[in-house]
């Protein structure tokens, strides 16, 4: 299997393979392009950012700036938006439900790499999807890992780290995240 291949099938991949690298120098081009936009150019912003995603929802709202490893692997319902400073390492799904936000300097990442240093030595990764559920608020500053599944109706407390899976109705917040209690 040739390494896209292997990193499109959840597979450890060599992350320094020319059609990853090229891959990721695309999104970090349309990344640049978007970030250069006048802040108040909305409708240019929604433009780029509906080119650069998987797909969306009519409403975007993405404020600079913004990075990602891939762009068309992030998927996002309606009224999507983010604040200052977020970055989503998409190198597999991201799944973004409706009414979402994101806040600033926050970190969604698909990809991570071997515990063995021998083979991050061979700069080696693997990535699993992120899905997130309809009216999910992110606070600032906080870290969603590879694989995780955050529930409908959830607030995430600034700050959290996000490794497990977050059930819906609910606010999590801490690090590791935990439920800290339910919303009705």
């Amino acid at each position: 299997m040739k390494e896209i291949e292997k990193m499109n099938a959840g597979l450890t991949y060599n992350f320094f393979d020319k059609e990853i690298v090229a891959l990721k120098e695309n999104a970090l081009k349309k990344c640049r392009q978007f970030n250069q936009l006048s802040p108040t150019d909305n409708k240019q912003q929604a433009m780029l950012i509906k080119q650069l995603f998987g797909s969306t929802g009519n409403n975007v709202y993405v404020q600079p700036n913004f990075n990602c490893d891939v762009g068309s692997n992030i998927h996002v319902g309606e009224d999507f938006l983010t604040n200052y400073n977020v970055t989503i390492l998409d190198i597999a799904q991201v799944t973004i439900g409706d009414y979402c936000m994101i806040g600033p300097n926050t970190l969604i990442s698909t990809v991570g790499h071997p515990l063995a240093g021998e083979n991050r030595r061979k700069k080696w990764a693997e990535a699993s999807p992120i899905t997130i559920g309809d009216d999910v608020w992110i606070g600032g500053n906080c870290t969603i890992l590879p694989g995780v599944s955050i529930g409908n109706n959830v607030v995430i407390a600034a700050g959290a780290v996000v490794t497990k899976d977050i059930e819906s109705n609910c606010i999590a917040g801490g690090v590791p995240a935990k439920i800290i209690r339910k919303i009705l």
